[in-house]
């Protein structure tokens, strides 16, 4: 049999290292819109977090395999349809993810100074078209939307010392900017309580523990929780212990003189809901944001935040929207539910298209770690193997593969990159990084990408 996947980063590469594990014949071929493969682990991952990158030795073991091919610089969707690849293959599995944020919904969302975190991380993790972001790093105060890891990860960023930074991957452009950065405060704000926060207790720690930066929490946001805990799952019990603890610390109590002194602070605001981003008097910058403070209905990860009708007024010149990523509709061929930013599947079976696939973010939403994508990819990756097995896909029927696709993209002036011209990229970006004592120097533009490997 023939399969597809369309997407290189980890919904992609596990569904495809499952069907190679478990079926002998397989061959599958990996179609990928950037040059270079590997999605969040390449993009979204911290560049602080280089452990959490390595499954990146795995995929690649996975690619070279001789039952698969990678083909980048491909867009599903433009360059050849979902519909072509049905043609071609037996089995079409998409697994590319969510490359869209939700948006606020608020007046004054557009101001210079406003961006998503997805697009923030893009710019200091490489991704080519975050590259020319500008965020305004001149003002004191930068506020965070949202209570999740990213939104921890974008903090740490913004108040990270540099020698620390400079070892890691992030790009060149982005250290240069933070280098310059005045941000010494950041608040990370969220519309509910501290039993709703999203992010781990692992990010948590290593925010608190970051040099040169202290926590500033509000012993008065904790309040009673000691006893609403007590019987909340191990996580959230320990997670927040910790705030509390953290909450409740006198500045050089077990607080090192140097932290006490830190030049850079942090701290969660909860029970906010942005209502408006406030501009300078010409109109165009972020000065501030007005926040709807709220009260919670219910109890626990349900609990809804209603507006109290009081008002508070932040003042900050960035404002960093975490409120999550969003899948976008690929093909008017393949069903999609924008109301919820997922393909419509049961164990990763598009509904009402035989031999269509889903996994990862697409399939379920933009939430969880890398192991909840492999876990979710392997659960598609069993449903095509099923169906292979009981003739639900007619594998008997010839498929052509990539060679009835090489033909349409030639026709239409695409040239695709294969994963050992990815190898020759790699190869360029770890030595540029070692010049500069890093363990890579990305590149950032495709077209020199593409100039590299002589397309």
């Amino acid at each position: 049999p023939r399969l597809c996947v369309v997407g290189s980063g980890p919904a992609g590469f596990y569904t495809a290292q499952h069907i190679l594990k478990h079926h002998g014949g397989a061959r599958v071929d990996i179609y990928e819109k950037l040059p270079v493969p590997f999605g969040l682990v390449r993009f979204g991952v911290a560049p602080d977090h280089p452990e959490v990158k390595n499954v990146i030795n795995a995929f690649t073991q996975t690619a070279r395999s001789e039952r698969c091919a990678y083909y980048g610089n491909v867009t599903v969707g433009r360059d050849v349809t979902v519909a072509e690849l049905q043609q071609a293959y037996h089995a079409v599995v998409l697994s590319y993810g969510a490359e869209d944020n939700r948006v606020l919904g608020i007046p004054g969302e557009n101001l210079s100074g406003v961006h998503s975190a997805r697009a923030f991380v893009g710019w200091y993790n490489g991704l080519p078209e975050n590259r020319d972001l500008k965020p305004d790093l001149s003002c004191e105060t930068a506020l965070i939307l949202g209570h999740g890891n990213v939104a921890l990860d974008v903090a740490r960023i913004l108040l990270s010392p540099l020698p620390l930074l400079r070892k890691t991957d992030i790009t060149a452009g982005s250290l240069a900017a933070l280098a310059c950065s005045k941000v010494k405060r950041v608040w990370l704000v969220g519309r509910r309580g501290p039993l709703q926060v999203a992010f781990t207790i692992k990010e948590l720690r290593e925010m608190i523990n970051l040099p040169g930066a202290r926590p500033v929490l509000n012993p008065a946001d904790f309040a009673g929780l000691e006893n609403a805990i007590k019987d909340a799952p191990r996580p959230r019990k320990r997670l927040t212990e910790l705030m509390i603890k953290t909450a409740l610390e006198k500045p050089g109590e077990k607080m090192t003189e140097v932290q006490a002194a830190a030049p850079r602070e942090w701290g969660l605001k909860f029970q906010c809901s942005p209502q408006e981003v406030l501009a300078t008097a010409d109109g165009r910058q972020a000065r501030g944001v007005r926040m709807a403070l709220t009260r919670l209905e219910g109890s626990g990860d349900s609990a809804k935040a209603v507006p109290t009708g009081d008002v508070e007024e932040l003042e900050c010149g960035l404002v960093l929207s975490s409120i999550g990523y969003r899948s976008l509709p690929l093909d008017p061929a393949v069903p999609f539910d924008s109301q919820r930013g997922v393909i419509p599947n049961s164990s990763g079976r598009v509904e009402g298209v035989p031999g269509l696939y889903c996994s990862g973010w697409v399939k379920r939403g933009p939430t969880g770690v890398i192991i909840t994508t492999m876990n979710d990819s392997f659960d598609t990756a069993q449903s095509v193997l099923e169906d292979l097995q009981v003739g639900v896909l007619d594998a008997s029927a010839s498929r052509e593969g990539f060679g009835a696709v090489e033909s349409i993209l030639h026709s239409r002036g695409v040239r695709p990159v294969s994963f050992s011209d990815w190898e020759k990229i790699d190869a360029a970006e770890v030595a540029r990084g070692k010049a500069a004592g890093k363990p890579r120097e990305k590149i950032v533009d495709p077209q020199e990408m593409l100039r590299l490997i002589g397309h």
